[in-house]
């Protein structure tokens, strides 16, 4: 595999498990030193010793608390000298009927997938101005267009979506680029049995039949990262076999 982050320092946030884990991954595997933030200690430790102590570094971090943002980046300064990529991936969803909808609810979500990127953007930015760095923002299929009793969720991600839009603006005269990937239903291969009635029924919708696994976002995300993405800026990378191509009708034949 290409080495396009050879001594180059990648921030993962929701690192232990899922798209986050897959992300920290392919990062390593192309030669960077991964940060590897999330709330699971023995998860993080566990992916860290597995990918190589010497260019890991795992932070228990809280992303819904600016201290723990801050302290997470200062870590992974303190460490590799620096900041190339801040990935912001870790999010949290709610299913329910607005009218079931609590307050609490909908702060959780916005703290958990909207304030964990202005944190990790903020923390991050006087590293990302000298290393003239990236963002990849993990935004969702659902931040383009509505779901049932998922309302708290389209507006945390639709948030995050216009979010990648302006910070492009803001921080493009620093030469940092700022993009995000747009998942749908994405699981793993082990896991992908438990789950073929829910395939089935977004296969009604997708224009390739199968399902995006954590590999496939972070084949997205790296390149965004990378330099054959040097002239790409305030894009949303949709990884969901064409769902969000749809119009939406039923099949009309």
């Amino acid at each position: 595999m290409a080495q396009r982050f050879d001594g180059r320092t990648v921030v993962v946030t929701g690192a232990s498990g899922g798209i986050g884990e897959g992300i920290a991954r392919r990062f390593t595997a192309e030669g960077a030193n991964v940060v590897l933030a999330a709330r699971r200690k023995d998860k993080l430790d566990a992916l860290a010793a597995e990918l190589g102590p010497n260019r890991m570094l795992s932070v228990v971090t809280d992303v819904t608390k600016q201290e723990d943002m801050q302290a997470m980046i200062q870590a992974g300064v303190a460490r590799f000298g620096g900041i190339d990529v801040l990935v912001s991936n870790a999010g949290t969803a709610v299913v329910k009927d607005f009218e079931e909808t609590t307050l609490e609810d909908w702060r959780h979500t916005m703290n958990t997938d909207v304030e964990s990127c202005y944190f990790g953007a903020q923390a991050a930015l006087p590293y990302l101005k000298r290393s003239r760095g990236s963002i990849i923002q993990i935004a969702s299929a659902s931040g383009l267009g509505g779901d049932r009793r998922l309302t708290a969720y389209n507006a945390a991600k639709g948030a995050v979506v216009n979010f990648t839009r302006g910070l492009a603006f803001d921080l493009g005269q620093h030469g940092i680029r700022v993009n995000a990937v747009a998942p749908a239903l994405t699981i793993d291969d082990e896991r992908a049995p438990q789950f073929q009635e829910l395939i089935d029924r977004f296969n009604q919708r997708r224009a390739l039949a199968g399902y995006s696994t954590p590999a496939d976002i972070a084949g997205a995300v790296t390149f965004l990262a990378s330099d054959d993405a040097r002239f790409i800026t305030g894009t949303v990378l949709p990884v969901d076999g064409g769902i969000t191509a749809a119009s939406g009708q039923p099949s009309l034949f």
